[in-house]
């Protein structure tokens, strides 16, 4: 994946040590494949670190009680949308960056790589925190740093999971996936934890120490990565990442009458005859090709619906917490941990079923089909009681972030290792930054949406959040009932039935894919027709 590079300083100077070098070439192995585990998983757990201090300090920017001074300019009336708007700013430019960070993490060495993205990721956001030290109000300042972190932020996500993808092979690929992307829950607990520990008495300081960290680690990033397995002259006996035969939902032909247009595509121009195809150099695929492969223009408009809820509760929750529970800060913030905890139990469970039952989509629509009425008792329930609080985040947390975390991990795998590419590894970070970066989307949505329908009341947040919940649910299960894992009848699908192969054998055609991004293109333009209707309606006036 990338350019492979030289073995990195750090390992070298490892390798000097007795117990390195006296293991066996298995043992060797092993060990680089635990510690890629370990050491990505921190990495990305300080990228989230440095996402969570936004929804801590929003408190105290714009507090509840006029008597409290709050930081211009979010201590007006319209404090909420501006926040939002800061919310806007950091999600959209993460959703633009996305795409640009597969297309060049395919091509360039992921350890230098993530190590620039973790240095800068660092340095905006302390910036945001050094605001207060300079006293800084400008609005434009804060939007300016965001729309730089989110850009920057971006960098993280495609590298780590083809670090993970090179190291690791199918079998068991839902449970290791569920397990390794807990790093998001954990990011999110840390961050909360160390800038609750700051906000009540310097708001500042709960941006630039987790800046300092992502500094640090991306540091170490460059002594100690290793993103392939030749980079230390390593095999692996399964062999890294090659062609899947038995993707879970989307499944290559067998025969050779039923091959589809959409794999002699993707290998269009690599090569006159399969024989000269498998000896030439891996090329990393572009961006429409990638679209071409069967699953991701689905799997995309599904996370983008279970990424608005699951941002949403990130950047608000503490927040919301605060304002309907009466909580100080800093118990609003450790309290709202419980959804991230609740997060690595999902995420973990929708890893082990995926791989039980061979199905990514029927997981994902189980999940989401609970994940509403939760969201619902939630709302009506929770402030009822401390109790019932807990129980009903932690719920929240496994159903709606278990889906996300099996989008984002194994199907991204899935799907950058499809059969329809015939051995190309080289288009994993360009499949994984569509998808998120088409979920970052819908995550910048949320908060937007948030911060102008919370005017209205937080029952109404929630109902938004039930709705997306409910589309996601529609989108997975039609990826369900694709996948041929049950028959489908062209009497029910009507003019889509040419979508619809045999049980256990789906390739995208043609027409299918042109049909799939048209419906795409016009979901967009709803979702985007709606949110206009909702500035018009809710937005700014009053606020002034």
């Amino acid at each position: 994946m990338g350019d492979r590079g030289s073995e990195p300083i750090g390992i070298l100077l490892l390798r000097q040590l007795p117990f390195c070098s006296s293991l066996s070439p298995i043992a060797k192995v092993n060990c680089f494949k635990f510690f890629t585990l370990i050491f990505t998983f921190f990495i990305y757990s300080t990228y989230h670190l440095c996402r969570k201090p936004i929804s801590i300090v929003k408190s105290v920017l714009h507090p509840e009680n006029s008597t409290d001074p709050g930081w211009k300019p979010f201590d007006g009336k319209n404090g909420d949308s501006l926040l939002g708007s800061i919310d806007l700013a950091f999600l959209f430019a993460y959703a633009i960056g996305m795409f640009f960070s597969g297309h060049m993490a395919e091509r360039m060495n992921l350890r230098h790589f993530l190590t620039f993205g973790m240095i800068g990721t660092g340095i905006f956001t302390a910036l945001f925190g050094f605001g207060r030290y300079w006293d800084i109000h400008a609005l434009g300042f804060y939007i300016i740093v965001q729309v730089f972190a989110g850009l920057i932020g971006s960098s993280g996500w495609p590298p780590v999971v083809t670090c993970v993808a090179n190291w690791f092979g199918k079998g068991k690929r839902g449970l290791v996936m569920g397990l390794w992307n807990s790093h998001t829950s954990i990011g999110n607990i840390l961050g909360a934890l160390v800038a609750g520990a700051f906000v009540e008495y310097n708001w500042g300081l709960s941006f630039i120490v987790p800046g300092v960290i992502i500094a640090v680690m991306g540091m170490l990033t460059f002594l100690f990565l290793v993103p392939h397995p030749q980079d230390v002259g390593c095999e692996l006996s399964n062999g890294s990442i090659q062609t899947n035969h038995d993707s879970n939902d989307y499944e290559s032909r067998g025969d050779d009458d039923a091959t589809s247009d959409s794999e002699r595509l993707i290998a269009e121009g690599n090569s006159e005859n399969a024989s000269v195809m498998t000896h030439q150099p891996e090329a990393a695929i572009s961006f429409l090709k990638a679209l071409r492969i069967p699953g991701v223009i689905e799997y995309s408009t599904c996370l983008f619906f279970a990424k608005l809820v699951s941002y949403t509760f990130l950047f608000w929750l503490p927040f919301y917490i605060e304002k309907t529970a009466h909580f100080s800060a800093s118990k609003a913030a450790d309290l709202s941990t419980l959804f991230d905890v609740g997060g690595i139990v999902g995420g973990i469970l929708a890893g082990v079923l995926s791989d039980i039952h061979g199905s990514r989509a029927l997981t994902c629509a189980v999940m989401l089909l609970l994940a509403a009425p939760v969201l619902f008792l939630y709302e009506a329930f929770a402030k009822a009681s401390y109790a019932l609080n807990i129980v009903f985040l932690l719920l929240s947390g496994a159903l709606v972030n278990g889906p996300y975390a099996l989008i984002t991990t194994a199907v991204a795998a899935d799907l950058g290792t499809h059969a329809s590419l015939r051995g190309n590894a080289k288009a994993l970070s360009t499949v994984t930054a569509i998808i998120d970066g088409t979920g970052s989307i819908g995550a910048a949505l949320g908060p937007l949406l948030t911060g102008v329908l919370s005017h209205t009341g937080w029952r109404n947040v929630f109902y938004m959040l039930i709705a997306a919940d409910i589309c996601a649910f529609l989108v997975s299960s039609y990826i369900y009932y694709c996948s041929g894992l049950q028959a489908t009848s062209s009497a029910v699908f009507g003019p889509f039935s040419d979508c619809m192969p045999p049980v256990k054998r789906i390739a995208l055609r043609p027409n299918c894919f042109r049909i799939t991004l048209v419906m795409w293109l016009l979901f967009a333009f709803v979702v985007f027709a709606v949110v206009f209707f909702v500035f018009i309606v809710f937005g700014y006036h009053g606020n002034a």
